[in-house]
């Protein structure tokens, strides 16, 4: 892999953009960042990534983003330590699983699995969630085991893809628990972390990483995610959840048009 200046802003602005968006709307940004890794640099002329290398750069990255996320979000009040306790320990066990069975699958599966989920997310944000922004933080409550149970699942699909699953975490939390939106958004980041765990270290010990393009995304990671995060603080969450979901669908729509 060459390592040229071109290369250099290109990864630079791959992970700015991507982490920015994701501080913003709860999400690691792998549903932004798996396609544009993907796509961009073949683009401009530069390396050319496998989906196992993408996943594995996606993965170290996440793991990143969410943190300045997180601290942004801290300060406000708007992070359920139980939720993020059943949701985060089982994330992290499906995540480490999937991110050992990306191994042995081919290219074209990884991207089929990317494409699936994908699609899943785009379908949970058009159930109706009327009124959970009405309920007051203190009162919010939820089925913890199928808060853990779901998450295993998403643990395991993400672990594949190299993603932390927020982009299905946002949805389900929102539609299926009933977790008010900015709660949802704060929580999912501190979910999103500890998935990252299992998922990076699965993907660096089985060699799907590639260090040098992961180096720059993470420095962008880290100056773009707390920007996004304070710009989501002051925006509607009608207008986050519509981000959210033109983001999805849109990385959704180019995976499937390219698998078949």
């Amino acid at each position: 892999m060459e390592i040229t200046f071109n290369f250099i802003i290109v990864m630079f602005l791959i992970g700015f953009i991507g982490s920015f968006l994701s501080g913003m709307v709860g999400i690691g940004g792998s549903i932004i960042k798996y396609p544009m890794l993907l796509y961009l640099p073949p683009l401009f002329g530069l390396a050319e990534f496998s989906a196992h290398e993408v996943s594995g750069i996606s993965a170290v990255q996440v793991f990143f983003t969410t943190i300045g996320g997180v601290l942004v979000y801290r300060k406000g009040g708007y992070l359920n330590k139980s939720l993020i306790f059943y949701m985060g320990s089982s994330i992290l066990i499906g995540s480490f699983i999937g991110g050992y069975v990306s191994r042995m699958m081919s290219e074209g599966s990884i991207n089929l699995v990317y494409g699936i989920l994908a699609a899943f997310a785009v379908l949970m944000m058009f159930v109706p969630n009327k009124g959970i922004d009405d309920i007051p933080l203190g009162m919010v409550s939820f089925n913890k085991w199928l808060a853990a149970s779901l998450s295993f699942l998403i643990g395991i699909g993400s672990g594949i893809v190299g993603a932390a699953g927020a982009f299905l975490l946002v949805p389900i939390m929102l539609s299926v628990l009933k977790i008010p939106t900015k709660m949802t958004i704060a929580s999912s980041l501190a979910i999103t972390f500890i998935s990252s765990i299992g998922s990076t270290f699965a993907k660096i010990t089985t060699g799907q990483v590639e260090f040098i393009p992961a180096i720059i995304m993470i420095i962008a990671s880290l100056i773009a995610s707390p920007l996004g995060a304070k710009a989501g603080q002051k925006m509607s969450t009608k207008v986050l959840r519509v981000i959210l979901a033109v983001l999805i669908l849109a990385t959704a729509a180019k995976i499937w048009i390219d698998i078949f």
